[in-house]
Parts: structure tokens; sequence; C-alpha cells
């Protein structure tokens, strides 16, 4: 097990994975753990976070702004969720960077975007032993308003602590749309959702012992994946 908190990773392997399509539903259940991707390994999540956020430089025009509301919106997750603030970027599940996402290609021509989230999949070599991992590139745009700039941030990180689908229901941090309206609270549907989350196993953030040997840049070493949803709530995380 981890000597420390959040340990530096020596190495780190991206695998080849990308997140199934939820099943669509339009019921208006009391929370929305229908629309969250999961993983051939279970959903991306951790019982406890690493979060990295890119340090910017002091009293340059709005970079006081983005910090605030990155650091306000970190904290209101933190009331719900086991997290960490690391000094090191190898150090973290989640990096926070002060960057505008680039533009996304969608049907109807080109997209921009607040904030974004990038997900990949890998195993990070930690304290000697070997981890399968969500690591999670956060983007937030400094060029919005402050309560526009912590929504986003507070959006963005939702889906980087697992939370990878949208709600229907405007009043949720997660509704798919991001509006002029920023809510800055958790709403009791993401509370429940994330509590859904967190009570459902998968293989993430445990030690994969039978790979210590496990080459870093010569390959990728096959390990049992999880085939089936598995119900965790007999074995609860802490939250």
């Amino acid at each position: 097990m981890l000597s420390e908190l959040c340990p530096p990773a020596s190495a780190i392997h991206v695998l080849e994975e990308y997140l199934n399509t939820p099943e669509s539903s339009s019921a208006i259940a009391t929370d929305y753990a229908n629309h969250l991707a999961d993983s051939t390994y279970g959903y991306p999540s951790l019982s406890t976070w690493c979060v990295w956020i890119e340090p910017i430089i002091v009293n340059e025009v709005g970079n006081d702004k983005w910090a605030g509301a990155v650091r306000a919106a970190l904290e209101t997750w933190s009331r719900a969720i086991p997290l960490t603030q690391v000094s090191k970027p190898e150090r973290a599940h989640i990096q926070v960077r002060h960057k505008r996402p680039l533009l996304r290609e969608i049907k109807q021509g080109w997209r921009a975007s607040n904030g974004r989230s990038l997900l990949q999949i890998a195993i990070a070599a930690r304290s000697g032993e070997s981890y399968l991992e969500p690591q999670v590139e956060v983007l937030v745009s400094p060029a919005l308003q402050t309560t526009v700039l912590q929504g986003t941030a507070l959006h963005e990180l939702g889906h980087a602590f697992g939370l990878w689908g949208h709600s229907e229901i405007e009043e949720d941090v997660m509704h798919f749309r991001q509006g002029t309206t920023s809510f800055l609270r958790l709403s009791n549907r993401d509370r429940r959702t994330l509590r859904w989350l967190r009570n459902h196993c998968g293989n993430f953030g445990k030690p994969l012992a039978w790979l210590h040997s496990y080459n870093y840049q010569e390959g990728l070493v096959l390990f049992p994946r999880r085939e089936t949803r598995t119900d965790c709530t007999s074995r609860q995380l802490t939250s």
C-alpha cells in the first residue's frame, strides 16, 4: 500500500482504453447515475484524489480571479470527496491548467468551450508498486467572468472526480449545458450521484502486485479486466 497519500509517479503508461457510452434514459430520477460512463475496468473513480493546480503569475490581469475561482470550486468538492492539493504534477491524478480549450469539431461546425476535462486510463508506478489510475487534465479558460469561471471549474472537476456524464436538470452542477447562470453548490442530486459512484467498486486505485516487473517502455502486460458492473454498496468508501 502507499506509504504516503500522494507519492510521485516514477513512470506512467497510458492504456488504449476509452469510456463506454452509457445507456440512454429519459426518466427523471433522484440522481443521474444512469448517465455515467464506465470503462472496461469499472468507473474511473478513486477513494481519495490528489490534485495539482497550475501555478500562475500573481497580480497579472485575470490570474488572481482564475486562481480564486478554481480554489473555491476545489473547496466545494472537498466537502464531499477526500482530496489533497499537491505542489508537483507528478504527485497528482488531476492536473488543473490555466488554459482555454481548443475548438471542438461538432456536426454544426466548430464549438468553443469554457472548460474541458481530458481522461486517460493509465498504469502508474508509485512507491514501488503499480496502480490502475485515471489521469485527468482539466482545462479552465481564464477569459471568463468570476461566477462563470467558478461554475466551469466546478463542472469540469466533477468529470475529473468520476462523473463522466451529464444531468438533465439545470440546477445540478453536472447539467449538460453551462449557461449564463452558474450553480456554485452541489445539488442533492449531485451528492446522491456521487455517493452512488463511490459505492461502486472497480480496479482503480488498487495495487496491481502481479505487475511488479512491468516494463513501462517496452509494452503492456495484460491483467484481468472487470467483465460486469458490480454493486459494492456493502464495501462503502469514505465519503
